[in-house]
């Protein structure tokens, strides 16, 4: 199954800390298909907090989603993810953001990410990988989600990707 995942990271070495997440999915089998850029992101929610690295990256796994949210979060502990407010700071946040033309709704999980649509950070790296993958339940593309969005929060597009870190995307 193919999914558009976020990953977002505002401490310590962020781009280390987005590479090493990347490594962490692909050695437990999770095909890393492409990649967006990094984008420098400010803080949306929660202002007084580093501001964010943030990359969008397409995946392909035999996991069904409920498993693949488990590796996600079991990543993210790895990692030194501890959840002690919602919109802060932290070593590393991967989000399931799509899975195909799938709707999820879980308590645990929801599928599309429930403000895609209202994110720069998110949409700005998945458009640049996936501009004409269709979200199922506004029925548009996420470029033409990221041109009519009206989150005005910075984001800026870094030079390089993640880099010489991680050196097995295809």
């Amino acid at each position: 199954m193919r999914y558009l995942l976020s990953l977002g990271s505002n401490l310590g070495n962020r781009r280390r800390n987005l590479a090493r997440a990347l490594a962490s999915l692909e050695e437990a089998g999770v095909r890393l298909r492409q990649v967006s850029s990094v984008y420098r992101t400010e803080p949306v929610d929660f202002a007084p907090q580093p501001w964010f690295y943030n990359l969008a990256v397409a995946v392909e796994t035999a996991l069904p989603p409920g498993e693949l949210l488990n590796l996600t979060q079991r990543v993210e502990k790895e990692m030194g993810r501890v959840r002690k407010q919602n919109a802060g700071p932290r070593t590393i946040d991967i989000d399931i953001l799509l899975a195909g033309p799938m709707i999820i709704r879980t308590p645990r999980l929801r599928v599309p990410h429930p403000r895609l649509d209202k994110r720069n950070f998110v949409l700005a790296p998945l458009a640049e990988i996936a501009p004409s993958a269709v979200h199922p339940v506004f029925r548009k593309t996420l470029r033409s989600l990221l041109a009519a969005s009206t989150d005005r929060s910075a984001v800026r597009k870094l030079r390089s990707k993640v880099g010489p870190l991680h050196t097995g995307w295809r």
